[in-house]
């Protein structure tokens, strides 16, 4: 169990300051032998997701070092795997972009590249932020929420959120949406990636690519999955018909109070946008930085008449390092 969760937390490349080091220590002090921590670089440094797919170097680099200090403390005899790794290291240049690898709680893996900034480019689209996570695992679940259904993403970023529920839920058609052009290009590459290729009703500007690896495996639907460019404040009712979702979806799209007038119209626009007549469901993720800017979502969603519900918080979490009190899923009733 430790060292699933030391790779866990690893190739997430997350919070290092939350890796249980105190119990490392403790169990290395009651058997001070090399097997613990030849096991732990194994599955983390030196696992093969890992090595293909690397996390940020100064990253490798200061847990390499944590973990050094925890088995220097314990007198044994020095580790030379621990310290040639930590060489080998150092002598890395770092990239302004790296690859982050999360387990999902079904045992499939997602992989993505992403940007080391918060901000790059003029957005934060390039990086994966808590609520997508949480959402991720919501999806989890609650998959019959997406199986055999079509799926829209709003503001889907680098992808996260939607190439684990293409992993794990099954769904028949998966939109992901996003308006930036270095967002979609990055995500189409993270797509690909994991073993998924647009179709082509994707942009028109983004160029496909051959299959990547990581894909569902063969006893798994995989489903149709599309890119699409959509600007909220800009996007027509006609444009949305081609997209016809099931289940709509979006994970921290309110932190900024400028954009809630267009995500509720594009939320309105989206309720009447099936040939059934029907609306389709909605989920929103949040991390509440700002409780002005949550409530005045909350406000202006009783404003246009749609009405929403909190679910029920987690207990636990396998993504994230600590389940955060300020991380919610709203259902909107459209």
């Amino acid at each position: 169990d430790l060292v699933l969760r030391f790779q866990r937390r690893f190739l997430a490349a997350r919070h290092l300051r939350s890796f249980p080091w105190p119990e490392l220590e403790q169990n290395l002090r009651a058997s001070p032998d090399s097997s613990l921590l030849l096991d732990i670089l194994h599955k983390t440094v030196l696992h093969p997701l890992c090595v293909k797919y690397p996390p940020p170097s100064k990253y490798r680099q200061c847990f390499l070092t944590q973990l050094i200090k925890k088995h220097e403390a314990t007198a044994a005899e020095p580790l030379d795997e621990l310290y040639e790794s930590l060489a080998e290291l150092l002598r890395e240049e770092e990239s302004p972009a790296c690859y982050k690898s999360y387990f999902l709680p079904t045992g499939e893996s997602v992989t993505l590249s992403e940007s080391l900034a918060m901000i790059s480019g003029g957005t934060t689209g390039l990086v994966t932020w808590d609520a997508a996570l949480h959402l991720a695992e919501w999806a989890v679940e609650n998959s019959v929420v997406f199986t055999n259904r079509t799926v829209l993403e709003l503001g889907c970023g680098v992808g996260f959120t939607g190439i684990a529920i293409c992993k794990t839920c099954r769904p028949k058609r998966y939109i992901f949406s996003d308006c930036h052009p270095c967002v979609l290009h990055q995500l189409t590459q993270n797509i690909l990636l994991n073993g998924f290729i647009p179709g082509p009703d994707s942009a028109p500007h983004i160029q496909r690519e051959s299959q990547g690896e990581g894909a569902a495996g063969p006893s798994c639907q995989i489903p149709q999955v599309m890119v699409a460019e959509l600007d909220w404040g800009s996007v027509t009712q006609r444009q949305l018909l081609n997209l016809q979702p099931d289940v709509i979806i979006a994970a921290d799209v309110i932190y900024d109070p400028e954009i809630i007038v267009a995500l509720i119209g594009m939320l309105q626009k989206l309720s009447t946008c099936r040939a059934d007549g029907n609306p389709p469901e909605a989920y929103i993720a949040s991390t509440i930085r700002n409780p002005d800017t949550y409530h005045l979502f909350q406000a202006q969603l009783d404003k246009a008449g749609i009405r929403w519900q909190l679910l029920p918080a987690r207990s636990s979490s396998a993504l994230l390092s600590d389940l955060q009190p300020n991380l919610t899923v709203l259902q909107l009733l459209l």
